[in-house]
């Protein structure tokens, strides 16, 4: 038996839904809330059914959810599956041609999501779309899109030279130097925050890589539709506020994670002959930064022996994230 796509909630409340909007939220209640009022408030053509699956929080999202926005989906989960399974469980429920990935700590601005949907419509063969991000106060956000992790780009950043000189996009490669989000552009990573997809291809990649329990999972879900011939592109049409990192640790614990990812990354997406020299580089990204933040300690300055703290603990923990993550389940 076929399923009818569930009623619109946005566009044309009651005509069946064209796009699934999958919010995974975590202990955000009050960003969750305004990021829901924004997408109701600013979506006016695309026909959208939104799903909000909490991840175990215990700050009140769900019953706050439920009351605010009853008549969004909401799955209120006993325990937290993590972004890409939750991702995963969500849509492989969804009966629409589109899957939307928003996440809770973002604001949609008007038109946003009507507009990217006309981009992914206009552009089959981008596969994955996204949009431009900014922060709260409208200054730039580069976070919505990257290109990928080469061995260049780890030298580069292992050195020091991405840091020195971000806006070049020889020494930048990833975050495209000093590009403004400002035109339409292929790209080979749409991030996660605004992430639209068919549903079709979603089911052809088998959604995200369980593997990935956090960080990573867009780069590798991108860099395998790559691989099927499907060029991702943003479009600056298509805006959005993303605050980054609402949801997550302690900074030193967050780079920890993103290092155990992109050296996940190097594994499964460059030739088995480069993974020792990707990984030799992460190892020597955290030795000199470990060296270099200890000698600056010794000033005595708060801010140099925070810097050194954090190292020590990223240095230490440097056998788990060079490992990478296991298998997916």
């Amino acid at each position: 038996m076929t399923l009818s796509p569930p009623p619109a909630l946005t566009g044309q409340p009651g005509a069946p839904a064209e796009l699934t909007v999958i919010i995974v939220s975590y202990n955000t209640r009050a960003l969750t809330l305004t990021c829901l009022e924004t997408l109701f408030a600013n979506t006016h053509e695309a026909r959208a059914h939104v799903v909000v699956l909490d991840n175990a929080s215990n700050d009140g999202s769900a019953e706050a959810i439920g009351e605010a926005f009853p008549q969004v989906e909401l799955i209120a989960s006993p325990e937290n599956h993590g972004f890409a399974k939750a991702n995963n469980i969500v849509a492989e429920q969804a009966q629409t041609e589109w899957l939307l990935l928003l996440n809770p700590d973002t604001e949609v601005h008007p038109g946003a999501i009507d507009n990217l949907l006309r981009f992914a419509r206009a552009n089959p063969q981008a596969g994955i779309t996204g949009g431009r991000t900014v922060f709260p106060g409208g200054a730039l956000n580069i976070a919505s899109c990257w290109m990928r992790l080469t061995p260049w780009s780890a030298f580069c950043m292992a050195t020091g030279l991405t840091a020195a000189f971000r806006g070049s996009a020889v020494f930048n490669p990833e975050a495209m130097g000093s590009w403004q989000r400002d035109s339409v552009r292929e790209v080979d990573i749409v991030v996660g925050c605004f992430l639209m997809i068919p549903k079709t291809l979603w089911d052809a990649l088998g959604g995200f890589d369980l593997k990935y329990f956090m960080y990573g999972e867009e780069a590798d879900l991108c860099l395998r539709a790559r691989a099927m011939g499907y060029k991702p592109a943003i479009t600056p049409e298509a805006e959005i506020m993303h605050l980054v990192g609402a949801a997550s640790g302690k900074v030193a614990r967050k780079m920890q994670m993103v290092a155990k990812a992109r050296t996940t990354l190097i594994r499964d997406h460059w030739p088995r002959w480069q993974v020792p020299f990707g990984l030799a580089l992460y190892w020597l990204w955290a030795a000199l930064r470990r060296v270099a933040s200890g000698l600056m300690a010794l000033s005595g300055k708060p801010k140099h022996r925070e810097a050194a703290e954090k190292w020590r603990e990223i240095w230490a923990a440097r056998r788990d994230w060079l490992a990478g993550y296991g298998r997916g389940t």
